[in-house]
Order: structure tokens, then sequence, then C-alpha cells
């Protein structure tokens, strides 16, 4: 994903690393109402023929099941994309609506979708290469219609979720989904759960 960021911001101009938005959202439920401050990613900024500056977010998708050693997307993406990325979304269904919420949240106008596959099929380690089969964006929003995400499904469950964890008593908490399962947990822990994590993180950032 971000050599694929990388290549599209060189061509676009000069190379960056990603800009954070911060935006507010009203979290609102039969309770009491709460503010959401959300950080979210701009992975590109370009414009239109007319002058207008769009944000982007900019993904990848990359081709894994490498069939007898051959890409079967460079033989199939310009004439079947449509069912390439059906696949994609039969297979990566959570991804690709993590990766559309998120754009959403960051009011991008465009979604780009790179294809990406190995330049030599049988590379392995530091000697693998990559290459852009294609490019395909959307506008976010239509896009989630297109896997059938809704958005006020979505806040409807964070709203849940903020409900459940405002009830609880003052504390550290993690809160865990179940593998393969519709299933949320929350479970208590002690205050200094995960400090030595962030001792050793802080450790290797001042190296």
């Amino acid at each position: 994903k971000q050599w694929y960021q990388r290549r599209v911001a060189i061509t676009a101009g000069e190379p960056s690393s990603v800009a954070y938005r911060y935006r507010k959202f009203p979290l609102l439920g039969p309770g009491e109402p709460y503010t959401l401050i959300c950080r979210s990613e701009i992975d590109a900024v370009t414009t239109t023929a007319n002058g207008e500056e769009q944000l982007m977010n900019i993904k990848a998708l990359n081709e894994w099941d490498l069939k007898a050693g051959a890409s079967e997307w460079r033989q199939k993406l310009d004439t079947q994309r449509g069912d390439i990325l059906t696949t994609e979304m039969k297979n990566n269904k959570c991804k690709l609506a993590k990766w559309t919420v998120s754009s959403i949240l960051a009011g991008s106008d465009l979604l780009k979708f790179g294809y990406v596959t190995r330049s030599m099929p049988r590379s392995s380690g530091e000697s693998i290469g990559h290459s852009i089969l294609g490019t395909q964006q959307f506008y976010p929003k239509q896009f989630a219609a297109q896997i059938s995400l809704d958005m006020n499904n979505a806040w409807g469950i964070l709203r849940v979720i903020v409900d459940k964890c405002m009830a609880l008593k003052d504390g550290k908490y993690v809160l865990y989904k179940e593998p393969s399962k519709g299933i949320l947990r929350i479970y208590k822990v002690p205050l200094n759960t995960f400090e030595e994590d962030n001792e050793e993180s802080d450790e290797e950032e001042g190296k």
C-alpha cells in the first residue's frame, strides 16, 4: 500500500507523507448526545480539468494467488476488471469496508484503487518487485452503496459501543472482537496494562 501511494504521489508531483485531517461529528442517539472528534487520513490531492482540488485516498489491491507462477490479472484486468473487483469484494469485504468508511470520515472526494502484482511471480524476500497493472477510482459514498455499506448502521453500532463504555466504571478496558464472529467483548484490565509496551515503543522511536 505505502509503495503504491508513493508511486501515485510521485506521478502527481512532489512525494509527500499522509496528511491528517481532524473532523467533528455529532453522535446522536436516544440518550445524551456526544461529539466525536476523528483523526482521518488524506493520501493525496488532485486537480480537475476545471482547476478544482479534490482530496483522495489511495489503496492497493494485491494479487496474491499467482496460479502456476503466472499473473491472471495481467491477462484479465483490461477486459474483466469488474469481475476482479467483485472477487475482491467477496474475499476482502471487511478491508474494503474499512477503507470506504475511512474515506468517508476524511471527507475525501475520491477513493482510488491500484491493482498491484509481483513483477516476477516467483520472487521472494527482498528481491520482490511490484507492478501497477491499472487503477480505478470511485466516489466513496457511491462505492459504499455498491458494497452494501450502510453508514447509518455503522454510526448506530458505534453509538451502542459508546453507550456501553460510558456506563462502565472508571478504569482501563480492552474492546475485543471474536474472530469470524459478530461478537464484541469488553474486558477490564489492570491500569498498568500495556505500559511496558508503550515504554519500549518510545525507546525505539528515540533511537
